[in-house]
């Protein structure tokens, strides 16, 4: 790109000044053709090298983190073999806080670093360990293309405008519960458990308070956004009659770093309603089987009945015709009354 607005300058100078053409001498004007052909081949055969780098990470104290990076180079294909990979301070080159050689790098990096990507792969994700609270960045990186026998030229090539920066975290994230607002007994309950974590090589391990081997608990890891992951503990579990019970869930960062939440679970009771449904169905089954009872009843003496309120002799005539006889002697006079 320099050459090329070398190019442009010199061929605005000469249109300026045409007549100023027809008069160099021929050893001048190779020199211009020469920076002409330059210029012009020059953003052909070198390209544009770039990477992509997160900018920025929430990096834990003491645990460790991912940084995720690729790169692209105008050549097709680069000799893997030849690669070298550097991570350096934004402030100097010469800090390097990656290199193969461990002896050329910063001594408070050494053997806390290393790449994960491969760079035959055009990747360069680095890992960093045991992080102390300095190790804010920024850190760019760098690729070199090593000299052989047959081929002493060395490229080189630093992304020093895609650096991350580390936001240093004293204190580790508290997890996340997600969960249904009711627990009841007896019923299937899941509780989530999540947390935000930024090192994928040493996933969070999140534990339960009370697991039991009725329990089931599921384990998932996903990226959430370019260089953030969550951890997840999925715990499914029946609730017992207590009315109130803790679901603790802690999470262990990789350096020993420890938080939890906390759940205070509120179990509904199941409803029972056997005290008003066997009344009820005692009361039912005795109105049918006495109902049946009194169906059967009048079946079998309908016909008695029927001959009892028909018959000329029938009780019901006799103790009509007594009811009579008694009224008539109750008002007739008896004879000492009739005497007097």
């Amino acid at each position: 790109m320099f050459l090329w607005f070398v190019f442009l300058f010199i061929l605005a100078s000469i249109l300026l000044d045409h007549q100023n053409l027809s008069s160099m001498d021929k050893g001048t004007r190779m020199m211009i053709f020469c920076l002409l052909l330059a210029a012009i081949s020059s953003p052909v055969l070198t390209g544009e090298w770039k990477a992509n780098v997160v900018k920025d990470l929430d990096v834990l104290v003491t645990s460790c983190v991912v940084v995720p990076c690729s790169f692209t180079h105008p050549n097709e294909k680069l000799p893997s073999s030849r690669l070298r990979g550097i991570w350096h301070r934004s402030t100097s080159r010469d800090e390097a806080i990656y290199r193969e050689d461990q002896t050329q790098i910063l001594e408070n990096f050494r053997g806390r670093t290393r790449l994960l990507g491969h760079l035959g792969q055009n990747n360069c994700t680095l890992e960093m360990t045991d992080i102390k609270d300095h190790d804010s960045g920024p850190f760019c990186f760098r690729i070199e293309l090593a000299p052989t026998e047959t081929d002493l030229s060395i490229d080189k090539f630093s992304f020093v405008e895609d650096c991350v920066t580390f936001r240093m975290l004293p204190d580790p994230p508290k997890p996340t519960l997600t969960h249904p607002k009711t627990a009841i007994q007896g019923r299937p309950y899941t509780v989530t458990c999540s947390v935000t974590h930024t090192c994928p090589s040493y996933v969070p391990k999140l534990k339960w308070s009370t697991v039991t081997t009725d329990d089931e608990v599921t384990e998932v890891q996903k990226e959430i956004r370019f260089g953030y992951w969550e951890a997840q503990s999925i715990l499914t579990f029946t609730p017992e009659k207590d009315d109130h019970s803790e679901v603790t869930c802690t999470a262990e960062f990789n350096g020993g770093s420890t938080s939890n939440t906390v759940l205070n679970l509120y179990v509904k009771r199941t409803e029972n309603y056997n005290h008003i449904i066997i009344p009820t169905v005692v009361a039912i089954v005795t109105a049918v089987v006495f109902g049946v009872f009194c169906i059967v009843m009048v079946k079998r003496y309908k016909g008695r009945i029927a001959e009892l309120q028909s018959g000329d002799g029938s009780m019901w005539n006799r103790l009509s015709r007594m009811s009579r006889r008694i009224r008539s002697d109750v008002s007739r006079p008896s004879r000492s009354d009739q005497s007097y």
